[in-house]
């Protein structure tokens, strides 16, 4: 008896889904192309040459993340091509908070069993998000590893590159007491908080990811999968006016991220009513029964981003935003202290 050749197919892999997937997404990759990238799709590495005229002090900023459980709700509901928009905006927040533009994104995607339309979806979000920050999705990888990942799962991960004149690096060192803390709205939870929001929906209040939340109007899957907002369009134009620095309110909150931009014997103040938190905060802390302070720690509470500026550079920094039509709110300041936040 002959005995049975095996393929890759056979131990769960699928060359031909995987060469689909690519004929899917070169496309959309190819569509946020910039002058400065040179080589297509499908090199072993992606080409890039900067652009560097008129900058003295050129330097590289560099952030890689992921989207965490939010990826839970993409799965339960099927939607998958806002996953990616999310994780490019995370990660150009990531280095606008130092100042940075970005110039190139790459991204690794992983999965159980490679299904090409799935993959098409992540990755019209990840093209999305980098027309929309103008910069190119330059190369990633794509893993086919089965018994790793549950059936109809993934992972996905985003590495960007971007670039900023030295004088202009934001590193805190500006920061004085008496600056202003100037906060952008968030679009929801953003990517942080979502193991407990999940708890709270699914196993508190016992609903599925297409039930109505019927004190907020939207279904489980809306309020989960509301993008990431990112901060570039809004703030990139206000650095060079003199912002002294910036903080992405992701995981930890408002109480751990302000104070990584705080020199020494500097805290942050504030005011907890100086903006309206959102309706889906105040129904997770009621729902869940969780306590005010760790809300704050957990999710950002309405706060995407916050800018620290001195008195005489808000008044600059809330013309052009209102400039934009982009909401903001002053909602605290830099003081004298132990590093931290306190509210009041």
């Amino acid at each position: 008896m002959e005995k049975k050749r095996l393929t890759y197919r056979d131990s769960g892999v699928d060359i031909d889904a995987q060469d689909e997937a690519l004929r899917r997404i070169k496309g959309l990759v190819q569509g946020t192309r910039t002058p400065e990238v040179l080589a297509d799709l499908g090199s072993f590495g992606g080409l890039f040459q900067p652009r560097l005229g008129g900058l003295e002090q050129p330097v590289l900023v560099a952030s890689a993340d992921g989207v965490g459980t939010k990826l839970k709700a993409a799965f339960l509901s099927g939607v998958h091509d806002t996953v990616g928009r999310d994780l490019v905006n995370h990660c150009v927040n990531d280095i606008l908070v130092q100042g940075a533009s970005p110039l190139f994104f790459l991204d690794y995607i992983a999965s159980g069993r490679l299904r090409p339309e799935v993959l098409a979806a992540v990755v019209t979000g990840l093209a999305a998000g980098c027309r929309e920050n103008g910069c190119a999705l330059l190369g990633g990888e794509t893993a086919e590893m089965p018994g790793f990942y549950a059936d109809g799962e993934y992972d996905v991960a985003g590495f960007i590159v971007g670039i900023v004149e030295r004088p202009k690096l934001l590193d805190g060192s500006a920061v004085l007491p008496g600056d202003v803390l100037i906060g952008l709205p968030s679009a929801g939870l953003h990517t942080n908080g979502f193991s407990l929001a999940r708890k709270i929906f699914f196993d508190v209040a016992g609903l599925g990811i297409d039930d109505t939340v019927k004190e907020l109007g939207q279904t489980v899957g809306q309020l989960l999968l509301a993008e990431h907002k990112s901060y570039l369009k809004a703030l990139s134009g206000s650095l060079a006016a003199g912002v002294h620095a910036l903080a992405h309110i992701t995981g930890g909150g408002l109480t751990d991220n302000i104070p990584r931009v705080l020199p020494d014997r500097c805290a942050a103040r504030i005011d907890r009513g100086s903006w309206a938190i959102p309706e889906l905060f105040t129904y997770l802390s009621e729902r869940g029964g969780v306590a005010e302070d760790e809300m704050f720690r957990t999710f950002n509470m309405g706060i995407g981003m916050v800018a620290l500026v001195s008195e005489e550079q808000a008044v600059e920094l809330e013309a052009h935003l209102d400039g934009l039509g982009e909401s903001h709110a002053r909602i605290g300041e830099v003081v004298r202290g132990d590093g931290g936040v306190h509210y009041a």
